[in-house]
């Protein structure tokens, strides 16, 4: 792979980095790659070019854009990367941070976690938090909330913030046997957002397959491997979670979820001010 990337990043991180810097036919094979990642980018040139609706030279044009000598070298990368996706935590190594680190277990775990953040922050679109902003901050839809075994506390906690701030919020939860019930009442004008990480939840990943054939906008955070969720997702927020641990981190997806919360609570203005101080005289009550 090209040193255009950094230690650790995806292809994916590349081609959203890169989408302004292309031509039109270019981000036709960018945005087919994105929706079914890394799938598509693991067919054979003229298969991919033919999905994307675009000749095959484009396709190698696209490639070269991302920093790779060839389709031979991209299709390794992504290779790489499903194995990556899929590592348990048996077989992962030491990871980021341990060559040339600080010599204290903390302190090389705590680097791994500032360069986890700053390359969450370098990759992310300003313009696809901004839309996940004004999506989450619509008080005309619902918003649901669902995670995985590790990250559905990271739905909850997201959650918990929001009800406070707007109306119709709701934490799925981990009770699978009930999903049914939530997808029941769901429709096209609410909002599901899906916390996964690798190895991605088949059975959230179902879940959220269900709720966009219902009409639901998807918003995703996930890891910089992309959950096989970004293929319904109409929005995609990725953060870095790999750390010198047998272990992922999810500090950068709290981050993320944080910024969110700050930003929607920002956005509601005076209706954030009025629930907030609705429910502190309500507990002013309780204490009386």
């Amino acid at each position: 792979m090209s040193d255009i990337h950094d230690e650790g990043g995806s292809v994916a991180e590349a081609v959203r980095d890169r989408l302004e810097a292309m031509t039109a036919t270019e981000r036709k094979a960018a945005h087919a790659l994105l929706a079914n990642y890394p799938a598509a980018g693991l067919a054979p040139v003229a298969e991919f070019a033919e999905r994307a609706g675009v000749s095959a030279p484009t396709v190698l044009r696209f490639v070269a854009k991302l920093g790779f000598a060839g389709y031979p070298d991209f299709q390794r990368a992504l290779r790489s990367e499903l194995e990556a996706q899929s590592a348990s935590p048996l077989v992962k190594a030491a990871g980021p941070g341990s060559r040339g680190a600080p010599p204290s277990a903390f302190d090389r775990f705590a680097t791994a976690v500032m360069d986890n953040l700053q390359q969450t922050r370098r990759h992310l679109p300003p313009t696809e938090f901004e839309a996940a902003v004004d999506l989450v901050a619509d008080t005309r839809r619902a918003i649901h909330l669902i995670g995985g075994r590790f990250t559905d506390a990271l739905a909850g906690y997201m959650a918990a913030h929001l009800a406070i701030v707007r109306p119709r919020v709701e934490h799925v939860g981990s009770r699978t046997g009930v999903w049914r019930d939530h997808l029941l009442d769901m429709n096209r004008r609410d909002v599901l957002v899906v916390f996964d990480i690798r190895r991605y939840q088949e059975d959230v990943v179902a879940f959220a397959e269900a709720a966009a054939a219902r009409g639901v906008t998807i918003l995703l955070v996930t890891d910089q491997w992309l959950s096989p969720v970004a293929r319904h997702a109409e929005h995609v927020l990725a953060g870095r979670i790999a750390v010198p641990s047998r272990w992922d981190s999810s500090v950068a997806l709290l981050t993320l979820a944080e910024a969110l919360i700050a930003a929607v609570t920002e956005r509601l203005g005076p209706i954030a001010d009025q629930r907030i101080a609705e429910l502190e005289a309500l507990r002013r009550g309780d204490a009386q």
